[in-house]
Parts: structure tokens; sequence; C-alpha cells
């Protein structure tokens, strides 16, 4: 039995975005490895079906490498939402302050980290929009929860006062602009210093 090309390729989106946030020294192993058991073994078993099974592999390795980021970034959002709603106020100018600086900074170490990582601008401006995105299903996910505990009248009155629920609950997804933007910033910051990282480590190795 054999299988046309189409079929013996695995999505290429999904191999690219694996290889942009792989270390430069794990490129070919790590793709290689995946790709020969898509070939070898996926794609006998599964046939059209082997796509999905290597976008999964690929979203494991992506999790895996911004999950840490992520529940920084919601857990700051997560722990806003819980204050506003149990400790109401009319001023919300130093907590919008606080709030801001947690996300802008988690979303630009996220990018520094990718990209110092990755040696890869774009690695990094990509770990970034991806660890928005996780931390956007985290948020509705746990704000959904603390409204399940969270629902008297009191607490209505706040959520109201705060914003309202479709704050809560759409301006999460709404962080992918502002980690485009910052990403951008903290891929370049963690490209420079690999830059000047990467001659000292392989003289390290050299000697």
């Amino acid at each position: 039995m054999t299988n046309d090309r189409p079929t013996m390729l695995p999505p290429q989106w999904a191999e690219s975005l694996l290889r942009l946030l792989l270390k430069p020294e794990d490129q070919e192993s790590v793709t290689g490895d995946l790709l020969e058991e898509y070939r070898e073994t996926i794609v006998p078993e599964r046939g059209r079906a082997a796509d999905a099974w290597y976008v999964r592999q690929v979203s494991w390795y992506v999790l895996g490498a911004t999950w840490f980021w992520a529940v920084v970034f919601s857990g700051a959002f997560l722990a806003r939402t819980l204050y506003d709603w149990r400790v109401p106020t009319t001023d919300f100018a130093l907590r919008s302050v606080v709030s801001t600086w947690c996300g802008v900074s988690t979303l630009f170490l996220a990018a520094f980290w990718g990209a110092w990582r990755s040696r890869s601008l774009g690695a990094g401006v990509a770990t970034a929009i991806v660890t928005s995105q996780i931390a956007a299903l985290m948020s509705v996910a746990g704000a959904a929860l603390l409204l399940a505990i969270w629902h008297d009248p009191q607490t209505q009155a706040a959520i109201v006062g705060s914003g309202g629920l479709g704050e809560v609950f759409v301006l999460p997804f709404m962080m992918i602009i502002p980690a485009v933007i910052v990403g951008a910033a903290g891929a370049l910051a963690g490209r420079l210093v690999a830059l000047v990282y990467a001659p000292s480590s392989a003289n390290t190795k050299s000697a």
C-alpha cells in the first residue's frame, strides 16, 4: 500500500510553529523524530486523521513552552477580577495600573524568554501571542468558576460597577493585540541578549 505525497506531509503551519519555538540545536532532531513517527507509524494506522495527531503533538509542545507564563498572566487577571467583585470601589485607577503592569511585564518576559531561548524574534512574539490566548481560556474558565461560587446580589452589583461580565469574558481574548506589541519589544530584547550571550557560550564549550 502506498500513500500519495500530500498525506505523507504534516500540516506545514504546525511544523513551522514547532521549529520556531525550538532551540536551534533541537530543531532537526525533534522535528525529524516527529516526522518519522508521523510517516512510518501514524499515517499507515490513521490515514487522514494523522494530521490531527501531528497537530496535537505540536500543541502539547507549545503548551509546555508557554503554560507557566499563561498561568501567571491568567492568575493576575483572576486576582484583579476577584478583588473587584469582593472589594467594590468606584476608583479603579490604582488597580488598573497594577494589573496593567502585571500583564505587560508577563508578556514582555514571555517574549524575552522565547526569543532568548530560540534565538528568534518570531519565537518571542509567537510565545507572547500564544501565552495571551491560553491565558484567555484559563481566565474565562476561572471567571466562570468564580461566578458560580459568588453570585449574590452584592457581587452582581460589584460586577456591573466594574465593567460587567462582557468585559470579564471578552477582554482576555483582546489581549492578543498588546501581546503583539509588547511581544515584539520583549522579543527584541531577548534576541539582543542571545546575540551577546551566544559567543561566550560557544567559547565556553570549546574551551
